[in-house]
């Protein structure tokens, strides 16, 4: 068998990728325990041998060219197929490390995913998590994720979809605005009120809002002077402030709703939800601390459903 690649460049492949996972030639050789320019040489070989630039530098920023961003993925993807395997020989002694890289909207980042790392931190301290938190739909080909939360099962077979869980959705008001603008009786009556609407960043569509009437699921097309794009939390700003009804995720207000900040209405219209869903690319070895943060985060959601 031919060898393709000597010790001098796999190091230089593992000394890349740690540039483009920090977006420093200098935070890489900290983790390395080499020098700066180690890692500037390093790239500089792997560039030259490519005969592509890897990396785009200005004196304020540098990030990963198209061909570095694509090579990343590849390389990213063997080293840790080859610390896999190396686990599976060993017996499973490796722990599990390295950077992992999560995507989630707001309300289940904020309500479900941030309260549960600081645990996972504790239980495996080699791992260091990234979160995006946005409700922007993330490319697994372009960007640099191992998993994302999402509210839809994602069109690409190449991706996995897990149902973490199905949230409850609840209309709440403050009772001010109750007072103020009465109180709707039926799902029908919300197109009297002022209803705080969400526009959803992968379409610019505003969602109807779903309710149980008759033994049939009903969609009302809601309307309102206020909009939020892009976080979702922001309507639970506005609804506590008096701004309007909202349908929200029950465990977004449940604090409020238990402390009277927040009235629930339609309840008997209620039991309507939405799912959350873990998406991540199928690979036939997995790296350890993606799953381990997989198993763990399995194991939490199933302890707080019951």
């Amino acid at each position: 068998m031919t060898r393709h690649f000597d010790d001098l460049q796999l190091g230089s492949l593992e000394l890349f990728c740690l540039a483009a996972d920090s977006g420093s030639f200098t935070a890489a050789a900290t983790q390395a325990g080499v020098t700066p320019a180690a890692v500037s040489r390093s790239v500089a070989r792997l560039e030259e041998r490519l005969g592509v630039r890897l990396f785009v530098r200005t004196t304020r920023q540098m990030r990963l060219s198209a061909a570095g961003q694509a090579y990343y993925q590849q390389c990213r993807q063997a080293l840790g197929q080859l610390v896999e395997a190396e686990r599976q020989v060993t017996g499973g002694q490796l722990e599990p490390s390295g950077r992992l890289r999560i995507s989630a909207p707001t309300p289940y980042a904020h309500h479900r995913l941030l309260p549960l790392l600081p645990r996972f931190r504790q239980r495996y301290p080699k791992v260091q998590v990234d979160v995006h938190v946005s409700n922007r739909n993330v490319d697994f080909a372009e960007e640099p994720f191992d998993l994302a939360i999402r509210g839809r099962e994602p069109a690409d077979s190449r991706l996995v979809a897990r149902r973490l869980e199905d949230a409850e959705l609840v209309v709440v008001a403050t009772p001010g605005y109750l007072a103020r603008a009465g109180t709707p009786q039926t799902p029908h009556d919300l197109l009297q009120h002022e209803c705080i609407q969400f526009e959803l960043p992968s379409s610019g569509r505003r969602p109807p809002w779903s309710f149980h009437q008759g033994g049939r699921l009903v969609e009302i097309e809601t309307q309102g002077g206020l909009t939020c794009l892009g976080d979702f939390l922001a309507t639970a700003t506005l609804v506590r402030h008096g701004g309007g009804l909202m349908q929200a995720y029950r465990f977004t207000v449940q604090d409020a709703l238990a402390n009277g900040e927040l009235v629930e209405v339609l309840g008997e219209f209620a039991g309507t939800s939405r799912p959350f869903m873990l998406i991540y690319p199928q690979a036939r070895h997995m790296p350890l601390r993606v799953r381990a943060f997989i198993d763990f985060l399995f194991a939490q959601t199933g302890a707080r459903l019951g």
